[in-house]
């Protein structure tokens, strides 16, 4: 096939997600995007190409390509969270407020927590000219000061699974595809509250208060899993941006293994599989947390991001363990003609071929919203021609 040629740009994946869940090869090799940026960006700017113009969600983009489904985020609102959707926080003996407000084009949040040890905020801002979410103000910017009120806020929040909304979006993405559902390990949630940098000091500084708080934490994600896996959901993620920056082994050991292993049986006993968002450098983290329990890793990250090669990453972490990507911002940037996006297409495929039993390509983390309309299509058109298992 010449790959300049013009491809209609509707057709059918063919491709079981639930192949790949259970270690089956499937008929070609997986292709599920995200488009969850993209998608959003030029629906929120009025730039989706005229052929898209009946898609109302990142769901019939998909659709619309004939791609696979399966995806963490067809249902969260973007401007509002990076992620979460089929299950809610609540809060015992806390009152949590939120107020919006507009600054100029972009959408202002901020949320009041108000615990009987002192009041938390947290600012996030949507910035429409980019369609990204950021975080302003972390809920915890002293922690030597306000280390009781977040004590009394990790432990009364909780979360509550909707089955009624993972109901509807899975029937949404039908039997051959799969909703996953969300979560984070102690140390991430650590990350969030105080950002990166002044959760590692804190570990550092208040050793015995941190241990609560991550057993506080632990407690709920878990109740949360057990919701979610019994609900009858297939693949839990947790959003923890695995990078051996921030998630050295050690740390790992010491603050998340305990949450990814129970997690990972509590999956297994009623047929979920365990998942972690993985950012960065994975190469020293795989083997251990594949023999957590952990079935796999979602948008791993190769070199230049990452310091490991996607078949190098499914040898080191064994027979079973999954991992999705192959398509990272940096191929949509250099990348630019039909012909190259095919040859990099080929060539991956090629070598992914031996694993389309444990392999879904896929967005590193997210397709940019700078990517064109003619890319997609042609990543969409390689994979047609190279993708088969």
């Amino acid at each position: 096939m010449n790959p300049e040629a013009q491809t209609p740009s509707v057709g059918s994946g063919g491709t079981s997600i639930a192949d790949v869940l259970a270690h089956r090869r499937p008929p070609r090799l997986a292709y599920a995007p995200n488009y969850w940026q993209w998608f959003a960006h030029h629906r929120n700017h009025g730039t989706l190409p005229p052929e898209l113009a009946g898609c109302r969600s990142q769901l019939d983009l998909i659709r619309h390509l004939g791609l696979d489904v399966f995806s963490r985020n067809i249902y969260c609102d973007e401007q509002r969270g990076w992620w979460g959707g089929l299950a809610e926080p609540v809060y015992q003996d806390m009152e949590a407020t939120t107020h919006e407000r507009h600054d100029g084009r972009d959408l202002v949040i901020e949320k009041t927590c108000r615990t009987r040890a002192g009041t938390l905020t947290e600012r996030l801002r949507y910035v429409w000219a980019e369609s990204t979410l950021v975080q302003e103000k972390f809920l915890v910017d002293d922690y030597d000061s306000q280390l009781d009120a977040l004590t009394e806020f990790v432990r009364a929040r909780r979360w509550q699974f909707r089955p009624e909304r993972w109901a509807a979006w899975r029937d949404r993405a039908g039997a051959e595809g799969c909703v996953a559902g969300e979560l984070c390990s102690p140390l991430k949630m650590l990350h969030i509250l105080l950002g990166a940098q002044n959760a590692t000091y804190f570990l550092m500084d208040h050793p015995e208060r941190a241990a609560e708080l991550l057993a506080l934490h632990e407690a709920a994600m878990l109740d949360l899993v057990a919701q979610l896996a019994a609900g009858g959901v297939r693949a839990l993620m947790c959003m923890d941006n695995l990078d051996a920056a921030f998630h050295p082994p050690h740390y790992i050991e010491k603050y998340a293994a305990s949450f990814y292993a129970k997690a990972a049986q509590l999956c297994h006993a009623h047929g979920a599989l365990l998942f972690i968002h993985a950012c960065g450098r994975q190469r020293d983290n795989l083997q251990l947390v594949a023999g957590l329990g952990v079935d796999g890793l979602e948008g791993v990250a190769f070199p230049p991001l990452g310091d490991v090669q996607l078949d190098e990453a499914l040898q080191l972490a064994g027979e079973k363990f999954i991992v999705t990507g192959g398509i990272s911002a940096q191929e949509f940037a250099r990348l630019r003609t039909r012909a190259a996006i095919f040859a990099y297409v080929g060539e991956l495929c090629a070598r992914l071929r031996p694993y389309a039993h444990r392999f879904i390509l896929s967005a590193s983390c997210n397709t940019p919203y700078t990517a064109s309309w003619e890319q997609i299509v042609a990543f969409r058109d390689a994979w047609r021609e190279h993708g088969h298992a």
